[in-house]
């Protein structure tokens, strides 16, 4: 019951602007985009992030990016409250607002069975809904390059998915349901990645951020593929994911730059190499 309370007061701070009527420029639809895919990556990330931090996966710069995370989710939310005004998009939002309420403060209740399974459960809850918003607004986008940015993004909230999917998999979750859902999310992400590095509308930088992208996607997978081995390493799933974040940032920012509404806001870490 005290949770339930917390969650809605949550919710009424975030959308009290809305409520209230007060006046917020519109950023522009390359922004939304951004804002949006940031909520469905997020979505993802903090579950893993959470899960890392349980599991002692460089659990203190794990609880560093979960904060951080939140913060980036906060934002990226409120940047997109002119939609809850919106009769297209208003009902999502507040859905949106609604399961992050809840999903916030279970992000900071301690490793266990509960906890971990609640967390699952809103970690997909809340994807499907921004995977929602996030279609409602590009579907209002005109030209390639707005596909392309959400592709990007959504190829980001992937990796971080299918890190969280693995994770599970090292806390001895290896059903056939599993299993099924990180076979899918890789042929996913490798046939997306495929489809935006042979984009004719790609420009060399975009090409060479997209290799960089490809060559860290091998170290992933084949992490992926040993976890569950004797000798498998859960922090390179941990850490590779984190690396493919970086450089699927960049990409995602090239691809905004080329709109001609606005560039992306985010704060960007420039991609590392292994």
């Amino acid at each position: 019951m005290k949770n339930a309370l917390a969650a809605a007061l949550l919710v009424c701070t975030l959308l009290a602007p809305v409520a209230q009527g007060a006046p917020a420029a519109a950023p522009g639809i390359t922004q939304d985009i951004a804002n949006a895919g940031e909520l469905r990556l997020q979505s993802q990330r903090l579950a893993k992030l959470w899960l890392q931090t349980g599991l002692g996966i460089h659990a203190g710069a794990a609880s560093r990016h979960l904060a951080d995370g939140v913060g980036r989710f906060e934002r990226s939310l409120g940047g997109l409250g002119h939609h809850a005004r919106n009769e297209n998009t208003h009902r999502i939002v507040h859905r949106i607002a609604e399961l992050w309420g809840e999903y916030r403060l279970l992000l900071l209740l301690p490793y266990g069975t509960a906890n971990l399974e609640a967390v699952n459960r809103l970690a997909d809850e809340l994807m499907l809904a921004t995977g929602r918003l996030s279609a409602r607004i590009e579907a209002d986008a005109e030209g390639a390059t707005a596909r392309l940015l959400d592709l990007s993004l959504r190829q980001n909230m992937l990796v971080q998915r299918l890190a969280r999917l693995t994770l599970m998999a090292q806390t001895g979750d290896r059903s056939r349901g599993r299993l099924v859902d990180i076979e899918q999310a890789r042929r996913e992400f490798a046939s997306a990645l495929n489809e935006l590095a042979t984009a004719r509308e790609n420009t060399p930088a975009n090409r060479e951020a997209l290799e960089l992208a490809r060559v860290q996607w091998m170290f992933f997978d084949r992490a992926i593929v040993d976890i569950g081995k004797h000798d498998s390493r859960p922090e390179h799933v941990a850490t590779t994911s984190e690396r493919i974040r970086e450089v699927l940032d960049a990409v995602s920012r090239q691809y905004a730059a080329e709109q001609p509404d606005t560039r992306l806001a985010t704060a960007g870490t420039p991609p590392r190499r292994n």
